[in-house]
């Protein structure tokens, strides 16, 4: 008897990558697609707890391969499984893991429950990725809704945050953080390796600080003082406090904190304005090397950012 194998049946499912940005992940599903076809997995439902946020993504390529995370990547693997499934019949699909699965041998140790849209991926599809992307290096949020009973994604303006709405399941798209250093110390070199190490945008005004025009500050930036004297980041803070980055903080200890507040107060600003300066700078408290503080303000930054976006 002659037993003809469909090619899809011969791929094993195979991680690509560990990175979950969903800028890497949409690229990859792109790329994928023009390559031979590709799904775009999205996480559209928690009951109880979960490893990842409601519209995280996972791209799968024909091939078996996948890039991205639903989960904490116990459930990828089978998710990528489903994805070639769906390729195959060429219509989407919905699965369920953990709490109400019919998959009992895929066990979410946080113990709730996870539904996952499995979309393959079409050329208009692509179109609306493509634009996200374009949307997002340019550093302007975006959104795409994903419709079930049609199978189709489509652009959007951007929603507040993640979720289902109007029958559809609505994702945000936001610049990643940009982190401006002013200042020129052995703090700020720490601050400028270990954000770029997280892969943060990163301006470096110097030691003299520079001008915070807003092609340099948006609301997705965080603007840090590291300077050793209040005369030096006078010029900058003021500028900041008059934009719309989403986290200001300055070095420095409480009594400098004091008259930081005096100087600006006899400068014409406000409380509202004043309050919004993280000093002394950083999430740790007091530390006594400039690697530790770097690690403190990140730290206080990416805290503000998902406080921002709660």
């Amino acid at each position: 008897m002659n037993l003809v194998l469909n090619t899809m049946e011969l791929n094993v499912p195979k991680r690509s990558s560990t990175s979950d940005d969903p800028l890497d992940i949409l690229q990859y599903a792109i790329a994928s697609f023009k390559n031979g076809g590709a799904t775009l997995a999205t996480l559209v439902d928690i009951r109880g707890g979960a490893a990842r946020a409601l519209g995280s993504h996972l791209a799968s390529a024909a091939d078996g391969s996948f890039f991205g995370y639903v989960s904490g990547g116990c459930v990828e693997a089978a998710v990528a499984s489903e994805a070639l499934l769906a390729m195959e019949a060429g219509r989407d699909r919905t699965v369920y893991f953990g709490d109400g699965s019919p998959f009992f041998d895929v066990v979410l140790p946080c113990g709730g429950g996870i539904t996952i849209a499995i979309h393959v991926l079409r050329d208009v599809d692509v179109e609306n990725l493509e634009a996200v992307v374009t949307a997002v290096r340019e550093r302007r949020t975006a959104g795409l809704s994903y419709s079930p009973t049609q199978e189709a994604i489509n652009s959007i303006a951007p929603p507040l945050r993640c979720g289902w709405g109007n029958g559809s399941f609505e994702t945000v798209y936001r610049p990643r953080t940009r982190v401006v250093i002013s200042g020129q110390s052995s703090e700020a070199v720490a601050l400028e390796r270990i954000a770029e190490a997280a892969r943060h945008d990163v301006v470096v005004l110097g030691a003299s600080g520079g001008d915070l025009t807003p092609s340099v500050v948006d609301q997705h930036t965080a603007v840090v003082l590291l300077h050793h004297d209040l005369d030096a980041e006078g010029r900058t803070l003021g500028m900041a406090l008059q934009s719309s980055a989403f986290y200001i903080g300055a070095l420095g200890s409480t009594r400098t904190h004091r008259s930081r507040v005096e100087r600006l107060r006899h400068a014409g600003f406000v409380d509202g304005q004043i309050d919004r300066i993280k000093a002394p700078i950083g999430m740790f408290g007091p530390t006594k090397d400039s690697t530790s503080l770097a690690l403190s303000i990140l730290a206080d930054v990416a805290a503000s950012r998902l406080a921002a976006y709660a």
